[in-house]
């Protein structure tokens, strides 16, 4: 397989050249509409945590209009540091173990067909919140027998029977991401390991997971570097893979390196396909748990 793509790397977009003027595939319209307005309605009178919100996701607009959204578990207060994640970092407040019944209620008021669940990191705790990730799994089940569920989970320290405990909770679809290319591990991920992400991957497949991972690109990874992140989830079978445009969520985050063209993120499309995943997501405003419904349905 050709790896080189020299009309790519000849006209890479870079923020530093055209400034930081976001081109126009990146540009996504307002939230609005009806759809829009419910789901905020819901979470707020549920007083749930999104990583559509916390995260400043710019398909908010768009999956909220569906009337579908990402829950976000275990507060909102994150104990690492990552130089990508708009997410607040500190020391988090005590569970709310009344959490996973309000997102239960919430899946079953939005008759969500598919429903996607992340967290924060919780690195205080023994578990790294295992145990209300698991209780969060059954009563959306319990209230939703009809739903599918994703989860995007953190890595748990390499806590194996906190991983064991999620999956043992039979969610349908097991995401982590990898969030970038190891080179720049410490830079964006300071408390993440690329190694371990994989084996968690592995551990999650070997259990007879349908698994799922992404990156970002935009961080000064090299196009090489992700074709290797490509190769290193082949080893380990994931079956879905999501690739997106990093954007700097506040002037305190890391900055964009460049802005990735729509024919480098095809091009990236099409490696993967050919390297026998089930189903690539690669465009510029693709995030982990955008159109999940749809890139899993054929193997659900």
């Amino acid at each position: 397989m050709n790896h080189k793509n020299s009309n790519i790397e000849e006209n890479l977009v870079r923020p530093e050249r055209k400034g930081l003027t976001k081109p126009d595939w990146l540009r996504v319209k307002l939230p609005t509409g009806t759809g829009y307005r419910k789901v905020k309605s819901l979470i707020e009178e549920h007083e749930l945590n999104t990583v559509c919100e916390s995260a400043a996701c710019p398909n908010r607009g768009e999956c909220w209009s569906r009337q579908t959204a990402t829950f976000m578990i275990l507060g909102n207060i994150c104990t690492r540091s990552c130089g990508f994640c708009n997410v607040i970092t500190g020391k988090p407040t005590e569970l709310d173990l009344d959490e996973p019944r309000r997102v239960a209620d919430a899946v079953r008021l939005m008759d969500l067909k598919y429903a996607v669940i992340t967290s924060v990191n919780r690195d205080e705790l023994k578990d790294g919140g295992a145990q209300v990730w698991a209780e969060t799994i059954r009563l959306v089940r319990q209230s939703n027998p009809n739903t599918k569920i994703e989860v995007l989970i953190p890595d748990f320290c390499g806590n194996w029977d906190a991983l064991d405990t999620v999956i043992d909770a039979k969610p349908d679809v097991l995401n982590h991401n990898t969030e970038t290319v190891p080179r720049l591990y410490l830079q964006v991920r300071p408390q993440g390991k690329f190694q371990r992400s994989m084996e968690l991957l592995d551990r999650a497949k070997k259990r007879g997971m349908v698994t799922k991972s992404g990156i970002m690109v935009g961080l000064g990874e090299r196009q090489d570097e992700v074709i290797e992140v490509l190769k290193e989830w082949r080893k380990v079978n994931v079956d879905l893979v999501t690739l997106g445009q990093y954007m700097q969520p506040t002037l305190n985050h890391l900055p964009v390196d460049r802005w990735v063209t729509p024919d480098e993120f095809d091009f990236y499309h099409t490696e993967g396909i050919q390297m026998g995943f089930e189903n690539v997501f690669s465009g510029p405003l693709v995030r982990s748990s955008y159109h999940a419904d749809e890139q899993s349905q054929t193997l659900l």
